[in-house]
């Protein structure tokens, strides 16, 4: 699953609205949006995330929120390490291999170093 999937997936839930209602609503076929709630599917389309909100008369923040949830939901990732170090290319080698067996609580910690490593900048 992913961000926005997880969230489109609780927004729903909140609201009562089955995933059949919903793709009539915006246009899409059930199938495809239980893919996109599942992560089968990339980040949606500009015009799909209007949709949705529009559907859910979702205003600011809240918007705001989805449109980065949907940014950083593309289940499948490609990192350039083209000119970087050695060892950037290894770890980015490593992470794509190892992800998947990687427990919770490595994820968060890896995250954290990451929120971290950013406010430094």
């Amino acid at each position: 699953m992913t961000p926005f999937g997880n969230a489109l997936r609780d927004l729903r839930g909140k609201r009562g609205i089955t995933q059949k209602a919903l793709a009539d609503a915006i246009g899409v076929t059930p199938a495809y949006l239980s893919a996109l709630e599942h992560g089968q599917r990339g980040k949606p389309s500009f015009e799909l995330l209007q949709r949705i909100i529009g559907y859910f008369n979702i205003i600011w923040d809240e918007a705001e929120e989805l449109f980065r949830l949907a940014e950083a939901s593309h289940p499948k990732v490609t990192l350039d390490t083209a000119g970087l170090p050695a060892a950037y290319t290894a770890f980015a080698n490593r992470l794509a291999e190892q992800i998947r067996t990687l427990p919770t609580d490595v994820i968060d910690e890896m995250s954290e170093a990451l929120e971290k490593a950013s406010q430094k900048r």
